[in-house]
């Protein structure tokens, strides 16, 4: 067991905390969260974490903005309960895909949750798959950037696909593509993709070759699953043989697992940076691979001050 480790874990994915917990060998710090008759979140650390190294796991899921309020919340009691070091460990970062102005007069919100982390009582940040990696320079802390890829190319690797190709689903995603094909010695095709409104998709064309193989579309999130189901049906009129959809965050929102269940994807590999109970339940093409080892090392790693750049994979 680290010694001077303290974990601390919101009501976001109590599970993955446990996981993360069991791994270390240091067991969840006792804290109690509870609500007003209003919704108005109370917050309490039932433990001395005086000088501690303290890290809190909260992925930022569903519902986005209490998960949020119960992490800063959490930041701010331990800052002012005089912990050593806070790092907000956030598997899964809400807000991510605002991370620019695309439209007049409209908020950078990734640029606004990194500032309220920090402002709270941060030190640093562990979280996973960035929906845009320069968002890592909204933030005037460390940041450490783990990529799931690490996780899903092991299942994947063990699969045996025949001839695979990786197909990135857009062209936002292709050095994600790349760089996961170079890995398993794959070929790699994108699905070109013109997109009418938000969370709406339209597949125009699959550039490369996938007649006869076995495809895997990865990308880092599924969110009302639109996009990969559209692509996974070019990619059989293609003549693909075998469909694979892989990603990290399964935020799978709306009609996403009817669409997942009604597709022609064969498997949904996917890491448990978000709950997934309810979601295994009801789509059996669901796979669900832990991230808790990997973020457990990561962990151990920051708070013995060695490199975890080899993580970085």
């Amino acid at each position: 067991m680290p010694v001077g480790i303290k974990l601390v874990s919101g009501n976001a994915h109590k599970a993955l905390a446990g996981a993360i917990s069991a791994h270390l060998g240091v067991p969840l710090t006792n804290a109690t969260i509870t609500n007003f008759s209003d919704g108005e979140i109370q917050l309490q650390i039932n433990e001395n974490v005086r000088g501690a190294d303290v890290f809190v796991i909260q992925p930022t899921c569903t519902p986005v903005n209490e998960n949020i309020m119960e992490l800063l919340l959490m930041l701010d009691a331990l800052k002012r309960a005089s912990a050593g070091r806070i790092t907000a460990v956030i598997p899964y970062y809400g807000y991510a895909r605002q991370d620019r102005k695309v439209q007049p007069r409209v908020a950078i919100s990734s640029k606004l949750v990194a500032d309220l982390l920090t402002v709270a009582g941060a030190n640093r940040v562990l979280t996973m798959d960035l929906h845009a990696g320069q968002i890592q320079g909204f933030f005037n802390i460390p940041v450490d950037h783990l990529y799931g890829s690490a996780v899903l190319y092991e299942y994947i690797k063990k699969r045996e696909l025949k001839e695979p190709v990786i197909v990135s689903p857009d062209a936002g995603g292709v050095e994600r593509a790349r760089n996961f094909a170079k890995r398993l010695k794959a070929s790699i095709a994108i699905v070109d993709k013109r997109r009418e409104a938000a969370n709406v998709s339209q597949v125009m064309n699959v550039v490369g070759d996938v007649n006869g193989k076995d495809a895997v579309l990865l990308d880092d999130m599924i969110d009302t699953a639109g996009t990969i189901t559209q692509a996974a049906e070019a990619l059989r009129q293609k003549g693909a043989r075998k469909v694979y959809a892989a990603c990290t965050h399964a935020v799978l929102s709306g009609p996403a697992v009817g669409r997942i269940n009604s597709s022609c994807i064969d498997e949904l590999i996917v890491a448990d940076t978000i709950p997934l109970d309810s979601k295994k339940e009801e789509c059996p093409k669901l796979k669900v691979l832990s991230v808790a080892p990997l973020f457990a090392e990561a962990i151990k790693r920051i708070h013995e001050e060695s490199s975890i750049s080899s993580l970085f994979i």
